[in-house]
């Protein structure tokens, strides 16, 4: 399962990176090569959702499935830490999944409004050329 978190994880970097590529000031000029690979990148990253859906259900089930480590008496300290690892790395994918799916968000978000200013900004230069 760890190539599953990995894919996941790259694939929250690269929404995050481009994010921040399209909110950077001063990149007029890279701005629509930018906006035009975003756009077309959208579709293909939408495949997130499902997949953080599926990969939130496999911590769940886990979750559901995980021995019952809490009393001391129970469990050596080796089943001990063990339990906890597990529970370490399900909150912490569980925030991966927050991550990739807030930064699909913002990717989607912010995409449309730079598409949405530039339409404008061409609608005021069209009216100033015909005054």
């Amino acid at each position: 399962m760890a190539l599953e978190w990995v894919v996941l994880g790259y694939a929250a970097a690269a929404e995050a990176i481009m994010v921040l590529l399209l909110t950077i000031p001063g990149l007029n000029a890279l701005r629509k090569g930018l906006v035009a690979v975003t756009r077309n990148l959208l579709k293909p990253f939408l495949s997130i959702v499902p997949f953080c859906l599926f990969l939130l259900m496999d911590i769940y089930w886990k979750y559901e499935t995980r021995p019952n480590c809490e009393s001391s008496d129970s469990c050596t300290p080796t089943e001990h830490l063990r339990h906890q690892k597990s529970i370490m790395k399900s909150q912490r994918n569980a925030l991966l999944i927050a991550a990739a799916l807030t930064f699909y968000w913002l990717l989607y978000s912010v995409t449309h409004l730079v598409v949405r200013v530039e339409q404008l900004n061409q609608r005021v230069q069209r009216l100033k050329n015909q005054e």
